[in-house]
């Protein structure tokens, strides 16, 4: 039986840093490394992999993309090699690019116990990268402009910290991290309550402090939603030119309310609709459907 153990006050420290919850982050490991051992061993390392024997091995880059989840990755080390293990060397930080052939961290421990390691590691490591790589293709394409992209709650289940801060690490925006920190009123709740202005004023009737945003699907719905006192308005598959319209008719009336874009965008067209003066983009493929950047472990060493 793997015993795993408990996270370095360096990895703590790392991880309370980027703004995460080690302790979160420690029993998400634990869960992940639980699903891979059960209450049992690795059973493969384990028959063929003398237990004295000691590895160097590098995470790479086998692609381009932004590197997140490296504190994550030496977590993961950590938890299963322990005191064992040497120093996890970061050669590069969260939210560095990396390029194909690219070396990002290097470490010194059992080979047994890195190999049990191993996918965990880069399962965490090579998905936050990926959520990273994508949101920084939208930075890039936003460049130049007053907008940013900003993600949403369709993130994996139990993944959404780790998932917002890959999108911080690619130079996005958070958005609210559940429904229990802001008030997002869409079509529904409008219609239960009767009506935008009727939904604003339930929400602040139960919940005075939060911000709170409306989804609109047209330029009157827009009109009502600032005049309720939205904080924030989300226009949702406008065209470009209900866009313009929308931006001018926020500036008309409601100019310190934020105005975002959703529905149906593409990075072809981010460029395109951040001129028309919306202040963020919302984009749920940052988190729900995003491609892995891949890394991959290297063996330098063993001895």
């Amino acid at each position: 039986m793997v015993v795993l153990h408990s996270l370095s006050a360096d990895t703590v420290a790392r991880l309370a840093a980027a703004g995460l919850d080690p302790e979160a982050v420690e029993e998400l490991i634990r869960v992940a490394l639980v699903e891979d051992l059960a209450d049992g061993f690795d059973v493969t390392s384990t028959a063929t992999i003398p237990a004295d024997q000691r590895c160097v091995v590098t995470f790479g880059a086998r692609d381009a993309g932004v590197v997140a989840g490296l504190p994550v990755a030496a977590a993961v080390v950590e938890m299963v090699c322990g005191d064992t293990a040497g120093a996890f060397d970061y050669l590069v930080s969260d939210g560095d690019a990396a390029r194909p052939g690219s070396v990002v961290a290097r470490v010194t421990a059992p080979t047994a116990l890195m190999l049990t390691a191993e996918r965990t590691a880069l399962n965490l490591v090579c998905h936050l990268s990926g959520v990273a790589s994508q949101t920084a293709r939208w930075s890039a394409a936003l460049h130049g402009t007053n907008a940013s992209v900003r993600d949403t709650r369709k993130t994996l289940p139990g993944l959404r910290a780790l998932q917002k801060y890959a999108v911080r690490c690619g130079g996005g925006v958070n958005h609210r991290m559940g429904l229990y920190d802001a008030a997002l009123v869409k079509d529904n709740h409008v219609a239960s309550a009767g009506g935008v202005a009727e939904a604003y004023a339930a929400v602040r009737d139960l919940e005075g402090t939060i911000p709170v945003e409306i989804e609109v699907d047209s330029l009157d719905g827009l009109r009502i939603a600032i005049e309720a006192g939205a904080e924030a308005v989300l226009i949702d598959n406008f065209t470009i030119d209900q866009m313009r319209a929308a931006v001018a008719l926020r500036d008309e009336i409601g100019p310190a309310v934020g105005l975002g874009a959703s529905g149906g965008l593409t990075l072809e067209t981010a460029a395109e609709v951040a001129a028309t003066g919306v202040d963020y983009i919302a984009v749920g493929e940052l988190t729900h459907s995003v491609r892995v950047l891949d890394l991959g472990l290297d063996w330098q060493t063993i001895v």
